[in-house]
């Protein structure tokens, strides 16, 4: 028999647990425009803007931020974007989004606690630059470093090694041309004019590219690269059977000297990437040959590379055409500012539900791109490379908390 309080506990309103969601973090973004390394691209195009813009984001673009990629202030302002003449708004922004390395002048506009999304270029970079960027207490990202959790893969670099690939093919085939100082040779030959000789050392994206191109102008390819499972893979992805070999030095030497084209296409995840041909073999190369260091952003896999500029991309070294011009996708700006801005986009949306600090805490491949943390040099081989005390990113993130 059911008391009072019984039944009054039975149709009594009870209480439920409800998922709480996290609060939306609304993004700052700015997009200063690009004014070293002749660089063309922008981070963001006008239709990442829109996308962000609906989802409640506020991004500020520097007055002709994207006109070298032909994308008008016009566009980005009809996209959502605000636009300021000011660099110093632009630099007051939460996230800041570049393509190029930032400026010593840059970094003196940054705060603590900013994020700023940028490569960098290993050749270029001094301690100075490193020990200012720690002043500011910054967290700085590279984006070439920025890993897919889920692949494994480095989806900027991916991106800018395919059009970075077929374009180093393309320009190879222009500076064999006798008016541009080579050999005058026809990169595919014609019937009965044997084809150019093209040397691709590595095997990852920018390689196979590279291949796919060349194959398909009518060039002799051949690939070196101490993984033997890309080498696999490139010739799966390719389609047919290659000229493949590990990077043995006497058989590299042989190929070298008498190939017309060589193409560095080496890729470090962390530091430089290593030098692989001497200045000896450069040496005994044919005079009018060519080499396009497409590794020089990482410091080159060719012992003479230097880092040039579009202006002037070429430097004759031992009868050798060098074209070591760290930004090769700057040629073809639209098309790379497309390409990185859908990969820039989608992390900044993933970013919404904790802010992109917390992004960074429980993404390990946005991790990975982090080499300064408020204050602490986060890269290992940059601290040996430059004599700097470095300190593990995961404790610091640890002690954050």
């Amino acid at each position: 028999m059911e008391t009072l309080a019984t039944t009054f506990d039975k149709y009594a309103t009870q209480t439920e647990k409800l998922e709480v969601g996290r609060k939306q973090q609304h993004l700052f973004i700015g997009i200063p425009k690009e004014t070293t390394l002749e660089e063309n691209r922008v981070a963001l195009v006008p239709h990442s803007v829109t996308t962000l813009a609906a989802h409640g984001h506020r991004v500020v673009v520097e007055a002709g931020a994207g006109e070298k990629a032909r994308f008008s202030d016009h566009d980005y302002s009809e996209a959502g974007a605000m636009i300021t003449k000011s660099r110093e708004e632009v630099f007051k922004a939460d996230v800041l989004l570049k393509v190029a390395p930032p400026t010593l002048e840059e970094v003196d506009l940054m705060r603590p606690n900013q994020v700023v999304i940028s490569p960098i270029h290993l050749p270029l970079l001094n301690p100075e630059y490193i020990t200012r960027l720690q002043k500011r207490r910054v967290i700085a990202l590279a984006m070439e470093y920025i890993r897919d959790d889920e692949t494994g893969v480095f989806p900027i670099v991916r991106v800018m090694s395919e059009i970075a690939g077929t374009s180093a093919i393309l320009i190879a085939a222009d500076l064999l041309s006798t008016a541009r100082g080579g050999k005058g040779v026809l990169l595919g030959g014609i019937a009965g004019v044997p084809p150019a000789k093209v040397i691709v050392l590595g095997a990852g994206v920018v390689a196979e590219f590279a291949c796919r191109t060349a194959i398909g102008l009518g060039a002799e390819v051949r690939i070196f690269d101490n993984n033997v499972y890309k080498l696999m893979r490139l010739q799966k992805h390719v389609g047919r059977q290659l000229h493949t070999s590990v990077i043995n030095p006497i058989h590299l030497r042989e190929q070298l000297v008498n190939a017309d084209v060589a193409i560095g296409a080496m890729h470090s995840g962390h530091g430089r990437t290593p030098v692989v041909v001497s200045e000896e073999v450069i040496r005994q190369m044919k005079p009018g040959s060519v080499i396009i260091d497409v590794s020089i952003d990482q410091g080159g896999v060719f012992e003479t590379s230097e880092t040039t500029r579009l202006d002037k991309p070429t430097f004759v070294k031992h009868g050798v055409i060098h074209y070591c011009v760290p930004n090769i996708p700057s040629r073809v700006a639209r098309t790379a500012s497309d390409a990185i801005s859908n990969i820039i986009t989608s992390l900044l949306l993933r970013a919404e539900t904790g802010g992109i600090l917390s992004l960074i805490t429980s993404h390990e491949g946005l991790r990975n791109g982090v080499y300064t943390y408020k204050g602490c040099l986060t890269n290992a081989y940059l601290g040996e490379r430059f004599q700097l005390k470095s300190t593990d990113i995961d404790l610091l993130i640890t002690s954050d908390f």
